[in-house]
C-alpha cells in the first residue's frame, strides 16, 4: 500500500498522540494537511546543517522565495529542528543511537498519522572512513555493529531484541547511479559500522579513556575493513532497523 506501518496496538486506544520531542500532536495539529504530501525525508545530526539543506532543496526545486525565511516546524522545542521544502522534510537527529531513535519513533508516527505514502528516508551526514580517500561518499548497503554483525540489539524491558539492519539495496544502486552524473564526486557502496561512542567505541587514542595500544586499534580496523566496513558513524543500525520494521525505504549516505 506504500503506507508507513506502525507496530503498536496501544496507539489505537489513545485519544491523542503527542509527539513530545517534535512539539506536534494529533489534536493540536492537522498532520495530514501539514505533511500528507511528503515524499522524501532527509535526516542529519546538526540543526544548522539541516536548515542549510532545506534551503538548498528550496532553491533546487525552484520554490517561491529565497528560502532564507524557512520556519522551524519544531520551534516549540529545542530537541530537534524540522524544515520543509516542497515534498522534502529536513530534520535534525542529534548524535548517537538514543537521539536518532527518539526522533525516528516520533517521525514514523507523524508520517503514519499524516497518511503519507511511498516515503523515502535518507540519513545524510559525515563519518570516519576506512581505507578510502577523504571526500568519498559511502552509500550503506548494510549497517553493522561493533562486531561487524548486520543487526541492532535493542533492550526491551529486560529482553535483548535483535533486529535486521539491511537497507534498501535498490535505493542504494539508484543513489550510486545518480552520483555518476556528478563529476569529482567519488562514491561507493559498502558496510557502515555503527558504534555507541565516538572515542573508545571507534578505536580513537585521544579520548579521556583509552585502554588499548595503537597496534590493537589498527588490527581491529583491519578486521573491520576485511569484513566490508568502509565507514564508521553512530546512528545507522538504529536507523536501518526502524525503517525496515515500519516499511520505510531507507538509506544512509555519508561523506568522509
Amino acid at each position: 500500500s506504500g503506507l508507513v506501518h506502525i507496530k503498536n496496538p496501544h496507539l489505537d486506544l489513545m485519544e491523542e498522540d503527542v509527539l513530545y520531542h517534535l512539539d506536534l500532536g494529533t489534536k493540536t495539529h492537522n498532520l495530514p494537511a501539514m505533511f500528507g504530501d511528503i515524499k522524501f525525508v532527509c535526516v542529519g545530526g546538526s540543526p544548522n546543517r539541516m536548515r542549510a539543506f532545506a534551503q538548498f532543496m528550496h532553491k533546487e526545486l525552484g520554490l517561491a522565495g529565497d528560502g532564507e525565511d524557512l520556519a522551524d516546524i519544531c520551534a516549540g522545542t529545542d530537541r530537534y529542528v524540522m524544515y520543509r521544502a516542497g515534498p522534502v522534510l529536513s530534520i535534525s537527529h542529534g548524535m548517537g543511537i538514543p537521539s536518532i531513535s527518539i526522533m525516528l519513533h516520533e517521525l514514523i508516527k507523524l508520517l503514519h498519522h499524516a497518511k503519507c505514502r511511498d516515503v523515502t528516508i535518507i540519513r545524510i551526514g559525515t563519518s570516519g572512513g576506512l581505507g578510502i580517500e577523504p571526500g568519498t561518499v559511502v552509500i550503506t548497503d548494510t549497517a553493522v555493529d561493533s562486531s561487524f554483525k548486520p543487526w541492532f540489539e535493542q533492550v526491551v524491558l529486560d529482553d535483548v531484541v535483535v533486529r535486521s539492519t539491511e537497507l534498501d539495496k535498490d535505493l542504494a544502486k539508484e543513489l550510486l547511479a545518480c552520483s555518476k552524473e556528478i563529476p569529482d564526486f567519488p562514491t561507493l557502496i559498502g558496510h557502515t559500522m555503527c558504534t555507541y561512542d565516538f572515542y573508545e567505541g571507534q578505536g580513537r587514542l585521544d579520548g579521556a579513556l583509552c585502554s588499548f595500544s595503537s597496534e590493537k586499534k589498527l588490527e581491529y580496523l583491519k578486521r573491520a575493513y576485511n569484513a566490508g566496513v568502509r565507514n564508521i558513524e553512530m546512528e545507522s543500525t538504529a536507523f536501518a532497523a526502524l525503517c525496515r520494521l515500519c516499511g520505510l525505504k531507507g538509506e544512509c549516505f555519508c561523506i568522509l
